[in-house]
């Protein structure tokens, strides 16, 4: 059985338009960004003499909706265009970009219309923060949106029932890997003691892929008087907020805490796993995740490879991830703690290049959105059962 082409669609609640998308994930390839491209199909009974618009916007959200001004609830559109479909402004083959688009308008007949959207290079990939399980209203996090609406013009208030929402997510893949290493070396010297305690930390690879464990090799050599214990090692996960407030969460995604020792005189040369997964932190207030569409998708935030032309607070938040390993040296004279770290990108490996065609049967499926649970939805919002 030949394969199907999957187009999402989403009709207004009085039906005078309809979005018809190919996809729900737009990646960002370094140089270039997926186009955003889709077909809007009107009822011209239903708009009575209205015009029809569609907008794609990029929003950092930081804090609830329902808080004053004062407060620390915090909106702002980091990219916000809108364009005119109907009506048309050139003609259909002008503003037809794509493949997808020549199928759609074919099967849709000529009550459909194509649209089309180029991102700037500047904007961050989709991400927010995880509400704990009491927490209500808007949580952080950078949203992309496709809106479709009537209106005479397109400044006037947008009508609930003539408007279609749909969240999609700008995503990033891992570059090709890099043949570097992280590794960190380190010398400690204590009060007391005539000796030094050297501890290196090393991962195989800079990159590892969501799903995939961590390996971290340590090697301790205890030439000190004291004795080592309590040895422990965690993935950390640190995200600044820095358009808004430079709020900055830093959370241990995995930890292995062991009974391993080092007693004076001794050496240790051992390699650790570590499991870094959302499964492990579900409902923990503060973690970054990669935008969500729907939960079981869900996974924690991928590292912010942030390109050097584009300055950073535009980026909204910033994540990034390292392996922390910790120890304590105790001795006659008192304990203290000894810390290493090593940074590492957590990312989503490059898929398989598709073939260079596309199925020519269509199916369609509607476009669902999310309820997160403790969500409380604004005016201009669905809730669940209006969906």
């Amino acid at each position: 059985m030949s394969p199907k082409q999957v187009v999402f669609k989403k009709l207004s609640r009085d039906k005078s338009v309809a979005v018809y998308m190919a996809k729900r994930d737009f990646v960002d390839h370094s140089d270039f960004v997926d186009p955003v491209d889709g077909v809007v199909v009107i009822d011209p009974v239903q708009l009575k003499g209205r015009k029809v618009y569609v907008m794609l916007s990029c929003t950092f959200r930081y804090g609830r909706q329902d808080m004053d001004v004062l407060g620390v609830a915090f909106r702002r559109d980091l990219f916000l265009v809108t364009r005119q479909v109907y009506p048309e402004m050139q003609d259909k083959e002008k503003l037809t970009h794509t493949r997808i688009q020549q199928k759609l308008l074919r099967k849709l007949g000529d009550n459909a219309f194509p649209f089309f959207f180029e991102f700037p290079d500047n904007l961050p990939c989709s991400i927010s923060l995880q509400p704990g399980p009491s927490d209500e209203g808007k949580k952080c996090a950078v949203e992309f949106e496709v809106k479709a609406f009537c209106a005479d013009n397109q400044d006037e208030k947008i009508e609930k029932q003539s408007s279609v929402r749909l969240t999609i997510r700008k995503i990033q893949y891992s570059p090709d890997n890099t043949e570097l290493a992280p590794l960190a070396d380190m010398t400690f010297e204590f009060l007391m003691s005539e000796k030094p305690l050297h501890v290196k930390l090393s991962l195989p690879k800079e990159t590892f892929y969501h799903g995939e464990p961590v390996k971290a090799n340590v090697e301790i050599t205890n030439s000190s008087s004291r004795n080592i214990k309590d040895i422990s090692l965690s993935v950390e996960q640190v995200t600044n907020v820095v358009l808004y407030s430079n709020d900055k969460y830093v959370k241990s995604v995995a930890k292995e805490e062991t009974d391993d020792s080092v007693p004076a005189g001794t050496t240790l040369k051992k390699e650790y796993t570590l499991y870094p997964l959302l499964a492990y932190n579900k409902d923990r207030r503060g973690i970054a995740l990669d935008g969500r569409l729907k939960h079981e998708d869900t996974n924690l935030a991928s590292s912010t490879m942030v390109k050097q032309e584009v300055l950073k607070e535009v980026q909204g938040m910033l994540v990034s991830y390292k392996v922390v390993l910790r120890m304590i040296a105790s001795g006659t004279v008192g304990s203290s703690e000894v810390s290493l770290e090593v940074p590492f990108k957590l990312m989503h490996p490059k898929p398989d290049p598709v073939k260079d065609s596309e199925p020519d049967d269509m199916v369609f499926e509607d476009f669902k959105r999310v309820y997160l649970k403790g969500v409380v939805y604004g005016d201009d919002e669905e809730s669940p059962t209006e969906a």
